[in-house]
């Protein structure tokens, strides 16, 4: 799976795709994260790739000829599955829509900045928007890193426990159950019995049991979608 990533601030997404999975990942040949410098595609002297927004307001909006020209030249290379925009009004990331793409092959990724992208770019190219959350960054590159690092750990091979993915948070619509490891008595505070018990019917009980408790506290919504 290939992700081409377009930026005005490449050296911010270095850091996020050089270690831990994702670095496992690209080493194993499992992924290819390539980020594209947004201002090699500016046709003035300044390499700039914003103006100021017709009618007025305030902040500066990116221009449609730098990412048309990359768009379309990485178009030319290899075809695409999703152009995603990553946006504080698109469709909120969800582990359903990591698991969707996850099963798709070559991605790009638009990373906005300043005010925000010329409409033209999302009318035209952009087949996906997608939110974090509801609030608002200083740019997409965060959002984009956090989006590939969501898809990545779901391709086949990445986690060295083929089954840890799919016992994550969200993948059944709940929230996990809480999870022990050594000692499992750390000053007067134990580990649940039954997780000590061996019994493989009676762990996967209190898993669900405390799947739902735990949802029903921290996240009603869930069970009620």
């Amino acid at each position: 799976m290939r992700f081409d990533i377009i930026t005005v601030l490449p050296s911010l997404l270095e850091s996020p795709f050089a270690h831990s999975i994702l670095q496992r990942a690209q080493k194993k040949g499992l992924a290819e994260i390539v980020v594209h410098n947004l201002r090699d595609y500016a046709t003035n002297k300044q390499k700039s790739v914003d103006d100021y927004p017709y009618g007025g307001g305030s902040g500066m909006v990116m221009q449609i000829e730098p990412f048309a020209a990359c768009i379309e030249k990485l178009q030319s290379e290899r075809n695409y599955d999703e152009i995603i925009f990553m946006s504080p009004d698109g469709e909120t990331l969800n582990q359903e829509i990591a698991n969707n793409l996850s099963t798709k092959g070559n991605m790009m990724i638009l990373c906005g900045h300043y005010k925000g992208i010329d409409q033209r770019i999302r009318d035209i190219y952009v087949t996906k928007e997608i939110s974090v959350g509801d609030y608002v960054l200083s740019g997409g590159e965060l959002p984009a890193a956090i989006l590939t690092d969501a898809i990545i750990r779901l391709i086949p091979g990445v986690l060295s426990d083929e089954t840890s993915a799919l016992s994550d948070s969200f993948q059944d619509g709940l929230l996990d159950a809480p999870i022990y490891t050594r000692p499992a008595d750390w000053k007067g505070h134990k580990v649940p019995d039954v997780l000590l018990s061996g019994h493989e019917a009676k762990i996967s009980a209190w898993r669900d049991e405390q799947q739902l408790i735990r949802t029903q506290k921290r996240r009603p919504d869930l069970l009620n979608d």
